[in-house]
């Protein structure tokens, strides 16, 4: 494998642009994390704010008592202390809350927020 970015890879045309169908993670996080609040009580509804975390139900097992699932509000990390997942970023989350791969989770955010498939603005 070559690795990108190196004269070989450059000369096979394979530079440091992603392709053209790529997803672009980051701008997908940084457009969700803006409206993360609404984000929130629309994919977790029922839930509360407490100080600088999104408190709600994990709609994936049984939970009865808000509180173990949550979600900060600042970094849009997430966690369910009860069964142990968690993830770093607001796709990963989506991606359990669905039962989707990353790209897949990262495609329906972006559709979610009004942007293209791939993560970049359609207006």
């Amino acid at each position: 494998m070559t690795a990108p970015g190196t004269r070989k890879a450059r000369r096979r045309g394979r530079g440091l642009r992603p392709p053209r169908n790529s997803v672009d993670f980051a701008t997908i996080n940084r457009a969700a994390m803006a409206v993360l609040p609404s984000l929130l009580a629309r994919r977790l509804p029922g839930g509360r704010v407490k100080g600088r975390e999104y408190l709600a139900l994990n709609p994936r097992r049984l939970d009865q008592h808000v509180g173990s699932f949550r979600v900060n509000l600042r970094s849009g990390k997430w966690a369910d202390f009860a069964c142990g997942a968690g993830g770093r970023d607001l796709i990963s989350l989506v991606a359990y809350l669905d039962d989707l791969s990353q790209i897949e989770a990262a495609k329906r955010l972006a559709a979610t927020l009004g942007m293209g498939s791939g993560g970049r603005d359609v207006s």
